[in-house]
């Protein structure tokens, strides 16, 4: 399993969406820089802390170009009452099969029960990785007002004559 690097093309996957969408990340992304997370499920707190404040953070987000994904291996049930419950604008990938997404992104899984640890990443506009974060546990994670940080530094020096 190899870990995501800066430059490298952030490999397509296909997010369930409640109600029997899917959407293509990094495709659904493009054009704009993007988040995309991975979560370990609807019953680990710091996921959700980090899904709420990316949440809150979505006008900031949204003025400053960023879209966000996020998936999981929780069935579509739990994700629909999550995203319902936590108003979440951005679309939550559920039943995600955990080794498959770690075969082609490095993202640790835990064994039993089956899930994916914390593991975020930031994309430019084409889909490449800018910044990979992989946890082996429950903490180290992408907080968005690092995301809007980042970008707004990117976006300020990409301007700028050199």
């Amino acid at each position: 399993m190899p870990l995501l690097h800066p430059g490298d093309t952030f490999p397509q996957l296909s997010l369930k969406i409640p109600g029997g969408q899917a959407i293509g990340v990094p495709g659904s992304l493009a054009g704009a820089f993007g988040v995309v997370l991975f979560n370990r499920g609807a019953w680990c707190p710091y996921c959700t802390a980090q899904l709420r404040a990316f949440q809150r953070a979505g006008e900031s987000l949204v003025q400053a170009g960023v879209r966000v994904a996020a998936l999981w291996v929780d069935d579509e049930q739990t994700t629909a009452g999550f995203t319902a419950k936590y108003g979440l604008t951005f679309p939550l990938g559920h039943n995600a099969d955990a080794r498959a997404v770690a075969g082609l992104t490095g993202a640790f899984v835990n064994e039993d029960p089956l899930y994916l640890q914390s593991t975020g990443f930031v994309l430019d506009p084409q889909g490449k990785v800018i910044v990979s974060v992989y946890s082996s546990g429950a903490i180290g994670r992408l907080v968005p007002d690092d995301v809007i940080g980042l970008v707004r530094y990117l976006r300020e020096h990409a301007a700028a004559p050199s």
